[in-house]
């Protein structure tokens, strides 16, 4: 009898025990039927390559519970791309792959990257991202709501344009852009002598077909994309600024995973950012990115500037004495923004950058 009691006992603790797994633990978890994911850009781009495999790998590893879908173009937010920052942080949109150009204007630090020729290099990209100024811009990133998972990157912007050569700041002179809306980006062009439009990319194109605006700056996958050379002549490599982009999701959504899922998640999000920055520096690191897309994806991407160069784009690499004399006219840039990024930000990349 006492055998019997101790048995029942043990089933019942047993029972206990799971029936509170299933109310505090994965047993609880009910996901969405489909979380949304923000991208700007179309599923072609590098970036967009990088969004849609981040959700499969979601996918995957979560044994098909939770299904992300890549919104591309915006269309979320009907274009409006720098809007993502809020509909993300107030939980309208669950996902989300975007630009720290597009959110600048919010968070101030991200301005960081955009400053002029402040980064010379991967090697500096890399340092103050896996930085202590790296650690702050996240800390202010996440302020507002939104959980950071990884770097991606949509790389070192370029210049292109319909008019002429640009090889010194002269060139630009009365020359009209397209550029996001961004304020430090209106700054920039206007120490160069250049008009500014300011618009969404789901407009440019068409600006470019009317000849509202002369010339754009992005980095290599709007080459073979948007197909650039069928509406500029002229494409010139100043590497001024980079545009890292944000794996991140809302951080209401984030803890409402259990602790697999986030791990699930995180993991995802870290090997579809790597797969995605080496699409991003294919072809513009030496072998370092195109190397690591054979040996470890299987692929070998197009090498999109030989490929503009046989359509007829005219292609400038400017020599350090030129590009001494951009980032001369662009010194006043800092003086105004250093303040809004953060004195102690900027100086923790600096130090992260010799490290």
């Amino acid at each position: 009898m006492k055998h019997r009691k101790a048995i029942l006992a043990s089933a019942l603790a047993l029972l206990m025990v799971v029936s509170a797994a299933q109310v505090f633990g994965q047993g609880s978890f009910r996901p969405k039927a489909e979380y949304t994911m923000q991208v700007n850009v179309g599923p072609l781009f590098d970036w967009g390559v990088g969004a849609q495999r981040w959700a499969d790998l979601v996918k995957e590893k979560t044994g098909g519970r939770v299904n992300v879908k890549p919104y591309f173009g915006s269309s979320l937010l009907a274009g409006k791309q720098t809007n993502w920052y809020q509909a993300v942080a107030d939980g309208s949109i669950d996902f989300v792959v975007d630009s720290t150009i597009n959110a600048s204007s919010v968070i101030k630090s991200f301005n960081l990257f955009n400053l002029p020729f402040f980064m010379p290099s991967y090697e500096a990209v890399d340092k103050i991202q896996a930085g202590k100024s790296g650690e702050m811009i996240i800390k202010d990133f996440e302020r507002g709501g939104i959980k950071f998972l990884a770097w991606g990157e949509n790389g070192f912007r370029q210049i292109t344009n319909s008019k002429r050569e640009i090889k010194t700041p002269q060139d630009m002179v009365g020359l009209k852009f397209r550029a996001v809306g961004s304020p430090i980006f209106v700054d920039m062009f206007k120490a160069l002598g250049s008009d500014v439009v300011l618009m969404s990319w789901a407009d440019a194109v068409t600006a470019f077909q009317q000849g509202v605006v002369d010339g754009q700056e992005n980095p290599k996958s709007v080459l073979t994309v948007v197909k650039i050379w069928e509406y500029h002549k002229y494409l010139t490599n100043w590497y001024y600024v980079l545009d890292p982009l944000v794996f991140g999701v809302n951080t209401r959504v984030w803890n409402s995973f259990p602790a697999d899922i986030q791990k699930a998640i995180q993991e995802a999000a870290l090997e579809a950012a790597d797969f995605q920055k080496a699409l991003a520096r294919a072809y513009l690191d030496g072998n370092k990115s195109v190397e690591k897309l054979k040996t470890k994806y299987g692929i070998t991407p197009v090498d999109a500037y030989t490929e503009a160069k046989a359509k007829g784009l005219i292609v400038t690499d400017l020599t350090p004495a030129q590009l001494q004399a951009f980032k001369d006219k662009l010194l006043p840039v800092y003086d105004k923004w250093v303040p809004q990024i953060g004195k102690a930000i900027y100086e923790a990349a600096l130090e992260d950058m010799k490290n």
